[in-house]
């Protein structure tokens, strides 16, 4: 029978990250209470008489000491009363819902991109191993690392979008394709979604390769590959088996909070696309002074990748027991 992770290391990882989440909540109320002006002075105008100027402000428990305003602003995060956007006169919760289910079908995407490619050029050059295609594919990885995502966005909408037009340059549909079968919609999804994802993989892409290729080289050279090598075990079941499982467990702790983050939104792609977001949406927040919609969206980043880098640690857990060890020492 399968043995399940400890109680004790599950417990104590647990609590580490609701600890982490309590720091970001406090260190974005210190934000919101250090930036300049208040929150009231969106709903102040000079027409109001001076009682209701101090009835917006009592609304917002500014009249109220700092732990007291501390303790509300905690509990209203605890329970998701994120307050009302400026902008859309909504919740922000619900704004947030809004664009949270196609940031994670992007984020999804583009992570699945970058790691099953970084596996397998990681694979490909392994076998060519010291050969021009793995110096090749090194040296470009380092490349394609330091392009930032706004140049390779740019170049990708120059080249496929307005010379070839074969991809959309932005937007996440056509007009007029809701009146068409899943099939079509499909399709056009695919296109508008093509160019984002690749541009949003390139960043992540070198990343994986280094760690896959660095993993592969390591295991190699250790006492088990020996061992197999010498009771004549094939090349390639030495890597399906022995050398792609061993590495994963220092990828798994950079996948979870790399998925993480493409969670909490990919600011530069989504506003080159315009792509309906979080990181778009975050940005337009930012310009637009829009203070509640602002906070919600840095916690829902926060929470995001405090639990996929939960998620993360957990799986390595249940790979590798010695790492209880670490949590119980």
């Amino acid at each position: 029978m399968k043995r399940s992770l400890p109680i004790l290391p599950l417990a104590k990882r647990i609590t580490t990250s609701a600890f982490v989440l309590f720091l970001t909540v406090s260190f974005l109320f210190v934000l919101v209470r250090i930036a300049p002006g208040d929150p009231s002075q969106k709903f102040i105008s000079p027409n109001l008489s001076p009682k209701l100027v101090e009835k917006v402000k009592t609304s917002f428990q500014l009249d109220k000491q700092i732990h007291v305003q501390y303790l509300s602003f905690v509990k209203n995060a605890a329970t998701g009363n994120l307050g009302v956007s400026y902008a859309f006169h909504r919740p922000v919760v619900e704004v947030i819902f809004d664009v949270l289910p196609f940031t994670i079908l992007f984020a999804v995407s583009a992570f699945a991109l970058q790691l099953i490619a970084g596996l397998l050029l990681a694979v490909f050059a392994f076998h060519h191993n010291q050969k021009i295609w793995d110096k090749l594919l090194s040296r470009g990885s380092m490349f394609l690392y330091a392009v930032p995502s706004f140049v390779s966005g740019l170049l990708f909408i120059y080249v496929f979008s307005v010379q070839l037009k074969i991809f959309p340059s932005s937007g996440i549909k056509t007009v007029g394709t809701l009146e068409s079968s899943f099939f079509l919609l499909l399709v056009d999804y695919t296109k508008h979604l093509f160019l984002p994802v690749l541009v949003l993989s390139l960043t992540g892409l070198p990343v994986y390769f280094k760690y896959f290729r660095e993993n592969f080289e390591e295991n190699q050279k250790k006492l088990f590959t020996l061992y197999l090598r010498a009771n004549g075990v094939s090349e390639r079941k030495i890597l399906l088996s022995h050398l792609i499982p061993n590495s994963l467990n220092s990828i798994i702790a950079y996948a979870g909070v790399d998925l993480g983050i493409l969670f909490s939104g990919a600011l530069i792609t989504e506003v080159i696309f315009s792509l309906p977001g979080m990181g778009r949406l975050t940005i337009n927040a930012i310009l637009g002074h829009d203070y509640p919609l602002i906070v919600g969206c840095t916690l829902t980043a926060g929470i995001l990748i405090i639990f996929t880098s939960l998620l993360a640690d957990l799986i390595r857990l249940n790979i590798d027991k010695r790492l209880i060890k670490g949590l119980l020492n």
